[in-house]
């Protein structure tokens, strides 16, 4: 009888010690990954305190690195001494402008150049123009147009071309304030603003129109601009435009009565897209 008073004690604290190591709820588990992902400068212990300080969840630094996101041995990973590229962008694109090349080729396989000049915060294009033969001069005049003096930026983004040479760089630096920073070789993800937009302009404009000449294509970017920055939705914004409500989610207009407005389509591009709005019906 003593024995089997014995096991039932033992038994009832093995049972009892399983209950205080029960692993977590994987909802909180989710969340550690995740708070460790977004502070990759956080160690264990600041998850931790983190976690029990701001939203009640008490657990040890040894039960969050049992969930870390990376392995244990991975030091690199699990603590970073400075931020990653995509941070800095993140942190500083109100003051961030990005420019690049694109190519365009025109019905007598002509080559010309397409400048961009993008603002990051805003999403907005600051600047687009064309050339058949872009020199240091001429791309320093482009940013002189597309920079104001009462609003400054911080950074410009552009790659290693040829074209955006020293001379350009301590131009703008002396000019305009801004530091330029270089991508780096091969790494076209480091401006990869640019290079989506480089892809919207190929996807919703030249894929469908063929330029005829450096003016025709002139014509054609400087209405799809405008369609850009003014009439055309970003879901990076909220969604919202450019040039309403800067960076802001663009607020639902009310539903008119349909007996006394009407929703009219206003064509771009020759109808390749459109812009539809609520307009009063005569009476």
């Amino acid at each position: 009888m003593r024995c089997s008073g014995v096991r039932k004690g033992i038994f009832r604290q093995i049972e009892f010690l399983r209950r205080i190591r029960a692993p977590i709820s994987p909802e909180i588990q989710a969340l550690i990954a995740r708070v460790a992902r977004e502070n990759p400068t956080w160690g264990q212990a600041r998850v931790a305190a983190e976690l029990w300080l701001k939203l009640g969840i008490f657990i040890s630094p040894r039960t969050v690195r049992k969930y870390w996101p990376w392995p244990p041995n991975d030091q690199h990973r699990n603590r970073i001494s400075s931020q990653s590229w995509s941070t800095f962008v993140r942190n500083h694109a109100q003051g961030i402008i990005a420019s690049d090349f694109m190519i365009a080729v025109t019905a007598r396989f002509q080559l010309l150049y397409v400048l961009l000049i993008l603002e990051l915060g805003s999403r907005r294009i600051l600047h687009c123009n064309v050339t058949a033969h872009p020199t240091a001069e001429w791309t320093l005049q482009q940013f002189r147009e597309a920079l104001p003096e009462e609003n400054p930026r911080d950074f410009l983004i552009d790659d290693r071309d040829a074209i955006f040479s020293e001379e350009v760089d301590q131009e703008l630096q002396r000019g305009f304030g801004v530091k330029v920073l270089r991508t780096p070789p091969q790494s076209p993800q480091a401006n990869a603003f640019c290079e989506r937009l480089v892809g919207t302009i190929r996807r919703e404009c030249l894929d469908f129109l063929i330029p005829m000449n450096e003016r025709h294509l002139s014509r054609m970017l400087r209405e799809w601009v405008r369609h850009y920055n003014a009439g055309r939705p970003h879901s990076s914004l909220g969604p919202g435009i450019p040039d309403q409500h800067r960076n802001q989610q663009v607020q639902k207009p009310t539903c008119p009565s349909e007996t006394k407005h009407a929703v009219v389509a206003r064509p771009v591009l020759g109808g390749l897209h459109h812009e539809y709005a609520w307009e009063p019906v005569a009476a």
